[in-house]
């Protein structure tokens, strides 16, 4: 078998390497002017102009005239295509441009431009990259919008879901502002990462970050938001979501659609001050960065739905070049040219679509593979901590003797995360409720949920006799089932019953006195999920 591979190795070697295409990135908005009229037209000048610079030489007439066009230049090609019907306007263009650094690498842009007509104009556009490299790798500075989204943002303005494009970071130095910042974080609908870039507490400008806001604001346009926050708008940031979802004092990071309160924070990349002393850790930062905000519009977006490819837009309008050639009674001869084109687009559009399905079926293995391995490390550092406290206790000691109590509410998430990780955690409803609440006994609240981490669990793990219902916790505290305010939570995508709660007595409606900690078991983490707390819910039943 040696001897055979050995023989065929000269030949492979000779053999043409398959070109692969791997997409980098997509941007997706709407276009808004005052004069919505002129909108298309500007929109196709401007993308023009920037194709004209790429191009090595002077785009046809046809090009500029927002026809169908081809421009044929050592490699530099661009292709446009326009269909223009009374329900519907779309122009198209896609181009070329070879790597000037690494052979056999060429760099492909499409643009869209239009839509139906009543509406306003739609803008798309895809960055894609041919190589014969095996696996695929950018040592550069990292993905990079192309340059003529940024003019159409300056002079037509693009949004999408609610979001403008800017070039600019945005300043967040006033409570307006950062209550507007925590709305884009927590916003379900948000298809973008948001990149917050804080200033260190002694900077001697208290709006210059550790890393190029502008640099990264330009290159993210219309698939990121930059923010920059001063120290009293990070801690803003603190007080709404804890220490450990926030970011301060010189460091950066990325918050990927998604995020809430109960967010894994490891999920949301962050760089601490001390990994943007140097200019590598500088640059590495920023390629990451750049290069997740190209990742994630991927992600979020459709092909074929939310994107349309060239190769679409060009068949249909062969197609409909075709059908008004049969319909006004052209020749034998322009009909037959007419469908060898069309043929050949076809041909085209098919190796398109093969290659993409290639480079789609790879993403997807790698993402499954690297969610798979989130959740193994996931499981495994919970079942290492959970591992460590039976070491303590079987050594004879107890784990918690020497635990301090929050003081302060606003410490209570991340009281909880540091100490209480793997055993207890709080769902997003309860972190969010625990920021400010009325209930004064913050101490009282604190050793309830170091209960739930110790007594209850072993019970639930089978390790102790504890029997759960009406278990008395302290004086006048006990651990009860919900009966009639049972209700319903989403947990990692799930759907779990809320069916226990620790109540204190007296019978209160007071919030400064009435304690209750909504909580379930979950079997697969092995942890407490505390749903709400430290107030009596309103429920149908109360």
């Amino acid at each position: 078998m040696n001897g055979l591979r050995e023989a065929l190795t000269p030949l492979a070697a000779r053999m043409p390497r398959v070109v692969r295409e791997h997409e980098i990135l997509r941007v997706v908005g709407v276009l808004k002017s005052r004069e919505d009229q002129q909108t298309n037209a500007t929109a196709r000048k401007e993308i023009l102009a920037w194709l004209q610079k790429r191009s090595g030489g002077r785009l046809p007439k046809e090009a500029w005239e927002c026809k169908r066009f081809e421009y044929l230049s050592g490699g530099r090609n661009s292709v446009g295509v326009r269909i223009a019907t009374p329900e519907i306007d779309l122009w198209s263009v896609r181009a070329d441009d070879p790597d000037k650094n690494i052979p056999g690498r060429t760099w492909t842009t499409e643009v869209t431009v239009g839509g139906t007509s009543g509406e306003l104009p739609t803008f798309t556009a895809r960055l894609i990259v041919s190589t014969t490299e095996n696996d695929f790798v950018d040592g550069s500075q990292g993905a990079a919008v192309p340059g003529f989204v940024k003019q159409l943002a300056t002079k037509l303005g693009v949004q999408r879901d609610g979001y403008h494009f800017s070039p600019d970071p945005r300043l967040i130095d006033s409570e307006e502002d950062s209550e507007w910042l925590i709305n884009t974080l927590l916003d379900p609908s948000r298809h973008i990462p948001v990149f917050i870039l804080s200033v260190p507490n002694n900077a001697e400008h208290q709006t210059a970050p550790l890393l190029d806001a502008n640099n990264l604001s330009k290159a993210t346009i219309g698939i990121g938001i930059v923010a920059i926050t001063t120290p009293k708008s990070s801690w803003a940031l603190t007080h709404r979501f804890g220490k450990q979802r926030s970011v301060f004092n010189g460091a950066a990071r990325t918050y990927l659609p998604g995020f809430s309160d109960d967010s894994d924070p490891y999920s949301h990349k962050l760089a601490l001050a001390d990994q943007l002393a140097t200019p590598k850790g500088k640059t590495d930062c920023l390629r990451l960065m750049r290069n997740l905000a190209a990742a994630e519009s991927l992600r979020h977006t459709r092909l074929g739905k939310d994107v349309l490819a060239f190769s679409a837009i060009r068949n249909a309008s062969i197609q409909i070049n075709q059908k008004n050639l049969e319909e006004f009674g052209a020749s034998s001869d322009i009909k037959l040219d007419a469908a060898t084109t069309r043929i050949r687009a076809l041909e085209e559009r098919v190796e398109s679509l093969e290659k993409d399905n290639e480079h789609y079926l790879d993403e997807y293995l790698k993402e499954y593979q690297r969610a798979e391995d989130a959740d193994k490390r996931s499981f495994s550092l919970t079942f290492r901590i959970q591992q460590l406290n039976k070491q303590i206790k079987d050594s004879g000691a107890v784990p918690d003797t020497n635990i301090t109590f929050p003081k302060q509410w606003r410490d209570f998430g991340d009281w909880c995360d540091q100490h209480l990780a793997g055993r207890v955690v709080l769902a997003s409803a309860a972190r969010r409720a625990v920021q400010e609440p009325e209930y004064n006994d913050i101490e009282l609240a604190a050793r309830c949920l170091l209960w739930l981490a110790n007594d209850y669990r072993e019970s639930r793990l089978g390790q102790s006799d504890l029997r759960v219902r009406e278990a008395p916790i302290e004086s006048g505290v006990r651990n009860a089932a919900c009966g009639s305010d049972e209700y319903e939570i989403n947990w990692n995508g799930q759907r779990h019953v809320v069916d226990w709660h620790i109540k204190n007595g007296g019978n209160t409606r007071n919030p400064s006195r009435c304690l209750r900690i909504y909580h379930l078991w979950d079997p697969a983490s092995q942890q407490v999920i505390v749903a709400d707390m430290p107030a009596h819910r309103r429920t149908g039943a109360t």
